[in-house]
């Protein structure tokens, strides 16, 4: 017998489930669909829990914004501890270079709601200690910004989406979609997996690294492709650091665009840099190079990392769009489909906000923010005409 839901969403990751969450509580009969064993198995177990609203682009501001209420109030709303810990964004800044970037996007941050600023070298020594300040010019600060256990987080949206009577399916791939025309518009009616077939007229396409597979099944080419970035843990030590810190130089190495690291709410330091060429597709087995070309930048900058120990590494995918900005939305020419997918790594600090706007979307026919805003996410805009931002 063929199952009817309010909704159906591909993907039980980082922005599929709090989409779930947040339809649930609409009201909506919902339906969440995924390969692997539970939750948050895919991407969002390997991002290093950053949640920051300090980019570049007003969609991404907005959003992030909304996500970080999310977080930081889910404990006082729930009663769960997601390990949110409010310690802000640093951006320190060695170069002229990355002076001008962050201090040219700074009116645009500003306006968009995000509380930040730039503050002098003495002033970035207080906000990182034991910071190398040889050459130190100073850096912008974001204080509202944190971090969050991608775990937790996903647990627990899992949780409330269920007890407002969401049903998740793991194990089971979606392998079609069930399509029909209607005035020569292609509507999605649901699903076909590899355990049953499910009707719907919503079907949510948040399917990370596999989403491009997806919009196929729906004639559509959105350009997602992953890449692989490497990751990784220290044992926990005394608190000291509170904000993340993203250094935006390249590595001397010639291997890396820059790197971030920050202090997780148990004391752990958790790291990651942006490789200067990229890993293209899903193969996540650790290289060889990662730990030594960290361990260099991450010492350099604050020298008693010296002292630190390696718990484990790992590598997770970002699945990337041409232009560095995510899609988010319903496609023009086909009916029942929404997409929020192409995340670029920024998946789940993007997460929640994504679900709160998608769900109102869906359920309202509008976003929460501004729709001129919003439609920077558009599906249907021109994916080769812009740069990558520059925060990335």
């Amino acid at each position: 017998m063929t199952e009817k839901y309010d909704a159906i969403i591909i993907g039980a990751g980082s922005v599929g489930v709090p989409t779930a969450y947040f339809l649930s509580k609409s009201g909506y009969k919902i339906l969440v669909l995924d390969e692997l064993a539970s939750s948050g198995q895919g991407q969002n177990k390997s991002a290093i829990g950053g949640v920051r609203a300090t980019h570049s682009d007003p969609a991404k501001i907005q959003i992030c914004l909304q996500s970080i209420d999310i977080f930081s109030n889910w404990k006082k709303k729930t009663g769960t501890d997601i390990g949110w810990k409010k310690g802000g964004y640093c951006f320190p800044v060695f170069r002229e270079k990355e002076e001008k970037i962050l201090k040219s996007i700074l009116p645009i941050q500003k306006k968009s709601g995000l509380k930040i600023d730039w503050y002098d070298p003495e002033k970035i020594k207080k906000i990182v200690p034991g910071i190398n300040e040889k050459g130190l010019i100073g850096g912008t600060y974001s204080p509202n910004d944190g971090q969050v256990s991608p775990l937790l987080s996903s647990e627990s949206f899992t949780f409330e989406a269920m007890e407002n009577g969401a049903e998740f399916r793991y194990k089971e791939s979606v392998v079609g979609l069930i399509k029909e025309q209607e005035k020569n518009i292609l509507t999605v009616k649901g699903v076909k997996t590899t355990k049953n077939v499910y009707k719907s007229d919503v079907v949510v396409n948040a399917a990370g690294a596999h989403a491009s597979t997806i919009c196929k099944m729906a004639d559509l080419n959105i350009p997602v492709n992953p890449d692989s970035h490497e990751a990784g843990i220290t044992a926990p030590v005394k608190q000291f650091l509170d904000p993340l810190v993203v250094d935006m130089r390249p590595g001397e190495e010639g291997k890396t665009l820059n790197f971030y690291f920050g202090q997780n709410s148990e004391g752990q330091i958790i790291f990651c840099y942006t490789p200067l060429n990229i890993f293209p597709g899903e193969n996540r087995d650790s290289t060889s190079e990662f730990m030594p070309v960290m361990a260099r930048r991450m010492v350099n900058l604050i020298p008693r990392f010296k002292n630190l120990i390696i718990r484990r590494i790992w590598r997770g995918l970002y699945p990337m769009t041409p232009d560095g900005v995510s899609v988010v939305g319903k496609p023009h020419g086909v009916k029942g489909l929404y997409l929020c997918i192409g995340m670029c790594g920024q998946g789940f600090m993007m997460g929640p906000g994504v679900g709160l706007n998608l769900a109102s979307l869906i359920t309202k026919g509008e976003p929460v923010i501004e729709k001129e805003v919003f439609d920077l996410l558009s599906p249907d805009r021109d994916f080769y005409s812009g740069k990558k931002e520059a925060l990335k």
